[in-house]
Parts: C-alpha cells; structure tokens; sequence
C-alpha cells in the first residue's frame, strides 16, 4: 500500500488494469483501516481519472454474488449520493412508482454515508429484511415487479470499507461506483450525479455499454430532479438541459424536499408518499424522477406521457402495492 499512497500523493494516475487490481486487494481486506482511509482520502483530494473509476468498477463487478433475475428489461434508479443536499428518499420512492407502472425495478442502494438516511437506512426501518437469496428476489420481481439488492450483501468490497466510510462521513468514489455496479446489471438506468464533472465521465462509459441510460445532474447540485432548479440529461440523444418551466412545474424551495433529521421522519415522508398524504411539492419530484425514469425505457414518449403514467401508479396506489408485495415476500 505504501507504494500506492505515495504514487497517488505525487499526483500519479493509475490505468484501467492497475486499479482493478488495487480495488481487488482491497476487497481482500489485504490493508489495514489506516492505509484504506489514505487510500480513500486521496481521491478526496484530487479528481479520478475515467481509466481509474472504469478499473474499479470492472473489480467490483468482477468480484460481486451475480443476481440473474431472468429478465431483460430491469431498470435501475439510483444516484450517486453525495450531495449534501439531504433530500427525503425520492429515487427509491420513483422506484416504487415505476414498479407500480409495471416496470421491472431492481433497485439497488446502501445505507446513508454522507447523508442521513439511504434508501438501505429507510427499507430496513419499514420493515423489509435484506437478502441475496435468488429465488427470493426473482418472486419479489415476478410479486411487487421490484426487488431491493443491499449492496454490503453482493459486494464483498463494500463490507471491507464500510466501516471506513462511515467513519470519514464524507463522500468517497464508493459514492461514484454504486449505480454502476449493479449486480442484476439492468438493461435500463436512471443514473443521478452530483456535478456535472462526474456526469460527463458517466456519460463516457456508458456510451461504451449496451446499456439505455440516463444521467442526471440538477443545477443546483442534486443527484436527482429536485425541481428547484433547471437539471441537465445525457443520454444516447446527447447532452441537454432541461427547463423546469418548459416541463411545466413551478421552482421548488429546497426546504420542501429536505427529508427530516432522522430515519423516523424521511420513513414518514416516504409512507406520506405512497399513502397519498403528501405535498404536491413532494409528490412532484418523485413523479418527474419516474417520468425520467420511464422514459428511459421508452425513449420515444414525451416526458409528459411518462408523468402521467407515472401519476396514475402514485394515485391509484399501484406504487403503495408493489411496497407492500415487496415487504411480505
């Protein structure tokens, strides 16, 4: 480790190849917490290369339990986290919405590190029990057209480093890594990015993939649509920025979409949600990151289109019953 600290401490890059190698060591627990925190601190310090997140990511999907759900049309919602803005769970509560539309969602999320409450932090508190049990999953798919993939449960890598990371509290290029390394390696992503930097470094390697991807950066520095401010897309079709006006909505105070300070108030949200007992504030940026989400999958249809598909799953409660389906499988 001593040689790796000192190369990335005199500014070096890693290629591809040496960094899968260094996260594969990593994930071997081959370091002690120490070096591991210098290791991770560095990349604090200084910007990473897309050859060094492309090798991390390859090691962790190299190393991961793999999860055949034996469908082709799964879409993930997840960002990167990381922001710093504390909003209340709206990609895991879109991806409820989108299942509720009858899209196959295999969410895949973690427990908050630099936020308060992850979709992990929130899933556990309702009720759900995490698992990596296939057969398990594939009925919650087949029942609640959603299955949750608790990343520590797949990920050897992240259990070894978890400790670390709640412990730096701050975010980590494990933040960068998490919507690439889905283990059911969906078909389908909407990806939320903090800055527009790392935005564009996504956009590079999906290009790469067969993957239908969308990824999002709010203006304002959300990993999400947050509605207070315009948000740019990549896509297949390019780069473009998206006015919230244009889409027909009024600018959000941030404070309508904070999540509250503790597991217990973002769990109340989150129930508000898909009871229907939530503001329209709140309803509406679940709906447009589900709209987004929707049209992912469906490139073709205007985004108008995907919200009102969206809106019906909220408001007939289709999104409440993939919840519920979920927790009692």
């Amino acid at each position: 480790m001593k040689h790796i600290l000192n190369h990335l401490f005199e500014n070096k890059k890693f290629t591809r190849e040496q960094s899968q190698d260094i996260l594969t060591i990593v994930a071997q627990g081959k370091f002690n917490n120490s070096q591991m925190a210098a290791f991770m601190t560095a990349y604090c310090m200084r910007n990473i290369t897309v050859n060094e997140l492309e090798g991390f990511r390859d090691a962790m999907l190299d190393l991961c339990l793999p999860v055949d759900l034996e469908t082709d049309e799964l879409i993930d919602l997840c960002g990167t986290g990381g922001d710093g803005k504390d909003t209340f769970n709206i990609s895991t509560l879109a991806s409820f919405v989108v299942a509720g539309a009858g899209y196959k969602v295999a969410k895949h999320g973690n427990y908050g590190v630099s936020s308060g409450c992850g979709s992990s932090n929130v899933m556990e508190y309702l009720g759900y029990q995490f698992t990596n049990d296939i057969d398990k999953l594939k009925t919650s798919i087949h029942n609640a057209n959603i299955c949750f993939l608790h990343a520590p449960l797949f990920h050897p890598a992240m259990k070894t480093v978890a400790p670390i990371r709640r412990e730096l509290g701050v975010k980590t290029f494990f933040n960068m890594l998490g919507p690439m390394v889905n283990p059911a390696k969906p078909k389908n992503q909407l990806v939320g990015v903090y800055n527009l930097e790392l935005a564009r470094i996504y956009a590079y390697l999906y290009q790469k993939s067969t993957t239908k991807y969308t990824i999002v950066n709010a203006l304002e520095g959300y990993d999400e649509i947050s509605l207070t401010c315009d948000f740019k897309t990549f896509s297949a079709d390019g780069e473009k920025i998206n006015s919230i006006e244009d889409l027909g909505f009024k600018r959000l105070d941030p404070k309508e979409i904070t999540g509250g300070e503790t597991v217990s108030d973002s769990a109340d949200i989150f129930m508000k949600v898909l009871n229907n007992e939530a503001t329209t504030a709140q309803n509406n940026v679940v709906l447009a990151n589900a709209a987004l989400a929707i049209k992912t999958i469906h490139p073709q249809k205007s985004f108008s289109d995907c919200f009102y598909e969206a809106e019906e799953a909220l408001l007939s409660k289709k999104a409440l019953r993939s919840f519920k389906n979920l927790l009692q499988n």
